[in-house]
């Protein structure tokens, strides 16, 4: 029963990859401009789009949700149906099969990367990976930087920067423990320190405070240092606390202009 039943399932498969060649096949026949053209071309999607998942199904448990593999394929698959030509004695399956492949790689090449880096490093990276393999098989060790620059015909400058940019292609969680302590990455990045503003205003203060004149000076120092009111500062500089007032704007007014004149 079994060999029946999977000779029943293989029976089935072949009928209905020859109904989808026969749709494409009689879609390649009509000209461009034919009414009848669009539809023929939904329905032979349809029926290659086992193919498609199929394919897709290969690259799953890479990383990338399924369904979007899924849909990369469909983009693949639609790619092969319009550029197909039958004239060429290509059958279709032999067209679509690499045009497929290509978009879900092209896919991983360009989509899967945590950071984006320039597409030299990346197939710079997929070189310097399949040279490791090789020279791995070969030499019966791990490859020296070397190695591969000599298998390649690159320099060794060339391959240490392709093994940096392969650590781009991952990226490590800021929620990764980094000690028992239950430590993570992330408290172990640096932060903006205000205190750094702070000091730069203090160092360009200085040369600000040197362009006010004695009685600004004493007055900005008795406010801001001394934490004086207004009334404290005139008592005891000998004035009314409304021209310490009017005497500190024009002070501040000037400070403002010193330290943005610097920024």
């Amino acid at each position: 029963m079994t060999v029946l039943a999977d000779t029943a399932v293989h029976d089935e498969a072949a009928t209905s990859t020859d109904r989808a060649s026969e749709l494409i096949s009689a879609m390649a026949a009509l000209p461009a401009g034919h009414p009848s053209r669009p539809a023929l071309r939904d329905r032979a999607i349809e029926a290659w789009l086992p193919l498609a998942r199929h394919l897709a199904n290969r690259y799953a448990n890479r990383g990338e949700p399924r369904d979007d593999l899924h849909q990369v394929a469909m983009v693949g698959l639609i790619k092969a149906v319009d550029r197909f030509e039958a004239d060429r004695g290509v059958d279709f399956s032999g067209f679509a099969i690499p045009t497929i492949v290509g978009e879900l790689k092209r896919h991983f090449r360009d989509r899967t990367w945590s950071v984006r880096v320039p597409r030299r490093l990346q197939e710079l990276r997929l070189a310097i990976t399949a040279a490791n393999s090789t020279l791995s098989n070969t030499l019966g060790r791990s490859p020296t930087v070397a190695d591969i620059a000599a298998h390649l015909g690159i320099s060794e400058d060339e391959v240490v920067e392709g093994l940096e940019g392969a650590r781009a292609y991952n990226s490590t969680s800021l929620s990764t423990p980094v000690a028992e302590t239950g430590t993570e990455l992330g408290d172990t990045l640096g932060g903006e320190d205000a205190g750094y503003e702070a000091a730069e205003l203090r160092v360009a203060l200085g040369p600000a405070l040197s362009s006010l004149d004695e009685r600004e000076q004493k007055i900005v120092t008795l406010r801001f240092y001394g934490n004086l009111t207004q009334q404290q500062i005139a008592d005891q500089i000998g004035i009314s606390q409304m021209h310490v007032s009017r005497l500190l704007a024009k002070a501040l007014v000037k400070l403002r202009g010193q330290l943005e004149a610097i920024a």
